[in-house]
């Protein structure tokens, strides 16, 4: 899939081209975060919500401007905000227009990365489970084990429920990762 494609059938609402995008340009905004912040957690957390934002804001996107270009914006802007947030006293809101355009973003056909969890056995599967970062584990835990909703999940973490959305996503992508790792060895 190319990019372009992607981005046109992201503002379709197409779960397999956000998992593209997020894919393609994911190690180029943690990078860019992680020389901003010298914090891997907190490169981390801004990464998941840029690409919250973006794929909140895929039809804001104009076309002249190269994506990744666009993305870093995100991750600049969030950084700053993320600064200010820091001395300042910190408050979450997220607005019901937002939750409503999150909810439309429909996650129906089960990706690689799903098939490839499905495959393993519980107990190989909880091992490798245990290798991701806790915030990955309770995302993971929440959507599988206790079989939550994205809009539970969101309530339960006290989180926008496109951050879940994005957090689910590479959590899978890294338990996958894992996985097939392990499978090679």
């Amino acid at each position: 899939m190319e990019i372009k494609q992607a981005i046109t059938k992201a503002k379709e609402n197409n779960q397999i081209a956000f998992n593209f995008l997020l894919d393609t340009f994911w190690n180029d905004v943690y990078g860019f975060l992680l020389k901003r912040t010298g914090n891997e957690n907190d490169a981390e957390d801004i990464t998941i919500q840029t690409f919250s934002r973006a794929f909140d804001k895929i039809h804001s996107y104009n076309e002249k401007y190269k994506f990744k270009t666009w993305l870093i914006t995100i991750a600049k802007n969030i950084h700053i905000d993320f600064l200010r947030m820091k001395n300042a006293s910190i408050s979450n809101e997220s607005s019901e227009d937002h939750d409503e355009r999150v909810k439309r973003i429909i996650d129906e056909s089960p990706s690689p990365e799903d098939k490839i969890i499905t495959e393993q056995n519980l107990a190989k599967l909880l091992k490798d489970i245990k290798k991701l970062k806790p915030h990955y584990q309770e995302v993971i835990n929440l959507r599988y084990f206790q079989e939550l909703s994205y809009l539970e999940i969101s309530k339960k973490l006290n989180e926008p429920m496109n951050n879940v959305k994005v957090k689910l996503l590479r959590a899978k992508k890294l338990l996958a990762e894992i996985i097939q790792k392990n499978n090679e060895i």
